[in-house]
C-alpha cells in the first residue's frame, strides 16, 4: 500500500514536468500526455526500483526519453505531419509568440531525435551534460557534440530558411 501511494504523490507532483518534457520531444499535446501515461504505466510494477534510484525524477525523465526515441524508431509508429488550423480564432495579438515558439518547434524537428532529446534535457530541463548522458546512455562529450551540432543544424536553417519553412517537411 505504501508504493500505491508514493506512486501517486509522485505523479501528483511531478506530473507538470514530465509532460512538458514530453511535449518538447513529441510536439503535440495528446502524444506527450501518451507517452508520459504509457512510461509510468510501464514503470509502476517496478516502483521500487524507482523509488531506490538516486533520483527518481530523472530515472522517470531517462524512461520517458528513451521510449520517445525508441517509438519514434518504429517504422509502424511514423506519422505524417500537418499543419492544424485553430477550432476558433484568437483574437489578441500573441502573433510574435506563437510565431517564435512555431519555428522553435519548426527547427528542433528537423533535428536527429538524440539532438532533440539534448537540447530538450539541456535548455528546457536545464540537466548538466553528465546528467544529459546518464539520461541519454551516453558520455558527456557526447552531449557536448549532440548539443553542438543541433545547434549548428538549427542556425544553418534559419539562415537558409529564414520564412519558418523548415517546419513544413515530414518530420
Amino acid at each position: 500500500m505504501d508504493a500505491e501511494r508514493e506512486f501517486a504523490r509522485f505523479v501528483r507532483t511531478h506530473t507538470q514536468t514530465l509532460l512538458r518534457t514530453a511535449y518538447l520531444l513529441t510536439g503535440d499535446g495528446p502524444a506527450a500526455e501518451e507517452l508520459v501515461q504509457d512510461t509510468l504505466v510501464r514503470l509502476y510494477p517496478k516502483w521500487a526500483l524507482v523509488q531506490a534510484a538516486d533520483a527518481p525524477l530523472a530515472y522517470v525523465r531517462r524512461s520517458i526519453t528513451n521510449a520517445f526515441i525508441n517509438q519514434t524508431r518504429r517504422a509502424s509508429r511514423r506519422e505524417l505531419v500537418v499543419e492544424l488550423l485553430p477550432e476558433s480564432p484568437d483574437l489578441a495579438d500573441d502573433s510574435g509568440r506563437f510565431d517564435d515558439r512555431d519555428q522553435l518547434w519548426a527547427l528542433l524537428r528537423v533535428l536527429p531525435l538524440r539532438q532533440r532529446a539534448a537540447l530538450v534535457l539541456r535548455f528546457f530541463n536545464d540537466l548538466s551534460d553528465d546528467q544529459i548522458a546518464d539520461e541519454l546512455g551516453c558520455r558527456a562529450g557526447t552531449v557536448r557534440s549532440l548539443i553542438s551540432r543541433g545547434l549548428a543544424t538549427m542556425r544553418e536553417h534559419m539562415i537558409n530558411e529564414p520564412s519558418g519553412s523548415a517546419g513544413m517537411r515530414s518530420a
